[in-house]
């Protein structure tokens, strides 16, 4: 009597699908929320791009000849590993493009804020902004308000000013651009600056503290119950801090200030109505994800549609700094849902380069491993499809068994037995073998799955017996 259990079984060969995939199973219906209008008199998306390509001209301009002369082989671009031009770089770039070195290092500096040039360590390479700068409309606009977020980094501060003080100002900022936004016109300085003074005395007053330490009181005193503390206001005036702000948007081409009034550009309005929507979009989701944190906000994401849940990303992104973002999804993928790991890293696809330092320091833990090569891979210009060929045999069948824990945990039968579709090796055998060989902690739970779902009773048994083995310790 011959064995069933098959010892040659191939299995067919289908293109990877993206790690999203997974949620797809149990996607539910939702009433499509109509696709929101811009202000009227806004500028269509391919003007708005010409806009930014305009304001971004002199900044690709650079990053094009830095893409020509400090190419593989060529000189290092920096001087100390933390993005700074050397001097002989930019001596270099001056005499190639007939500026002074100083307009090239402000150059050079406007086209890393907006992704036109990456630096790492003691080298520069050019972003993939770069590469779709001509083609792709909505790569320049994402690219121009990457720079506009970073508005404060584009003048240098006013002397003499306590960080703290600029901080509030950088963080009032959002509601003075709203006003000019709804204003939709010039608006006098001194209007603004009222409304920058009332919003920083807002965020000093919820800074109040209260004192719950021991206090001296006469013996019989009653007891009082501690008042809060505010904390201490600054007397510095905020004038020359609004005065820095408007100007350094108006660099980056968010406004235009002058003769006492600022007014926003095309530009500046559109990029304000986008932050705005993104947050009332993610107000309005069933969830409330702006609310959450990351691991909560992803768990309320799986079940929407790719699309929806970018949007999702991007609204609860807007709603805090980056920095702490991203830290969150990091720590958010650490943990053992392997659906929130695939999920984690969608989120930091949306983020884009900002990410990039903590993506790649993820390279060195074995959970986060292929799917950080995979971002990395995606982030240097590879295309999505082809991305996974720079994973080794062993991280792809780690990835393959997390993917499919994440399938097994929250998804049906049809799509684990379609996600055995994806598998890296020919055959069967060399599936379970390598699949055992990887030690991911799921592995038994996975081939259970695997097993229970199959038709084939003698596929099941030799996957089931690949599990005991695996439990065994085999």
């Amino acid at each position: 009597m011959t064995s069933r259990i098959p010892r040659d079984s191939r299995l067919r060969l289908v293109r990877p699908r993206p790690l999203a995939a997974a949620p797809a199973a149990i996607e539910q219906r939702r009433v499509r929320r109509p696709a929101p209008r811009p202000p009227e008199g806004t500028p269509a998306p391919a003007e708005l791009a010409g806009m930014a390509r305009s304001v971004l001209a002199a900044a690709a301009r650079v990053a094009r000849w830095a893409d020509r002369a400090l190419g593989p082989g060529g000189d290092s671009a920096t001087a100390d590993g933390k993005a700074t031009l050397s001097d002989a770089t930019a001596r270099r770039a001056a005499d190639a493009l007939g500026l002074t070195a100083d307009q090239v290092r402000a150059d050079w500096d406007t086209a890393r804020l907006a992704g036109l040039i990456e630096v790492h360590g003691d080298s520069a390479r050019p972003g993939w902004r770069l590469r779709a700068w001509d083609r792709d409309d909505s790569a320049v606009l994402r690219g121009w308000v990457a720079l506009c977020d970073a508005w404060s980094l584009a003048c240098p501060e006013p002397e003499d000013y306590e960080p703290a003080a600029v901080a509030e100002v950088v963080t009032a900022m959002p509601q003075v651009l709203s006003f000019l936004q709804l204003s939709a016109g010039p608006v006098p300085v001194p209007q603004l600056l009222d409304l920058l003074e009332q919003r920083v005395t807002e965020l000093r007053t919820e800074r109040c503290e209260v004192d719950y330490g021991p206090r001296p009181e006469a013996p019989d005193a009653p007891a009082v119950a501690p008042e809060p503390r505010p904390a201490p206001a600054a007397d510095a005036p905020l004038q020359p801090l609004l005065d820095w702000a408007l100007r350094a948007l108006a660099s980056v081409g968010a406004l235009t200030y002058g003769d006492g009034q600022a007014t926003l550009t095309p530009l500046g309005s559109w990029a304000v109505w986008v932050k705005l929507e993104q947050i009332c979009v993610a107000a309005q989701s069933p969830a409330g994800n702006i609310e959450q944190g990351a691991e909560d906000m992803l768990r309320g994401c799986a079940r929407l549609r790719p699309a929806a849940a970018r949007a999702e990303y991007r609204a609860w992104l807007a709603a805090r700094p980056v920095g702490s973002a991203v830290t969150e999804l990091i720590a958010a993928a650490r943990g053992e849902d392997a659906l929130l790991r695939g999920l984690a890293f969608e989120a930091l696809r949306v983020v884009g380069a900002p990410a990039e330092p903590e993506v790649r320091a993820a390279l060195d833990e074995p959970a986060l491993r292929p799917y950080a090569l995979l971002w990395l891979a995606e982030h240097d210009g590879a295309d999505p499809e082809d991305a996974h060929e720079v994973l080794t045999r062993e991280e792809a069948t780690w990835l393959w068994v997390d993917t499919a824990a994440a399938v097994a945990d929250h998804g049906e039968a049809p799509l684990l037995l379609r996600h055995l579709e994806t598998a890296v090796q020919p055959t069967v055998p060399a599936l379970l073998t390598e699949v055992r060989a990887v030690g991911h902690p799921r592995t038994v739970q996975v081939l259970v799955a695997l097993a229970a779902a199959h038709p084939d009773p003698a596929f099941a048994k030799a996957v089931r017996r690949a599990a005991f083995q695996v439990h065994k310790g085999g």
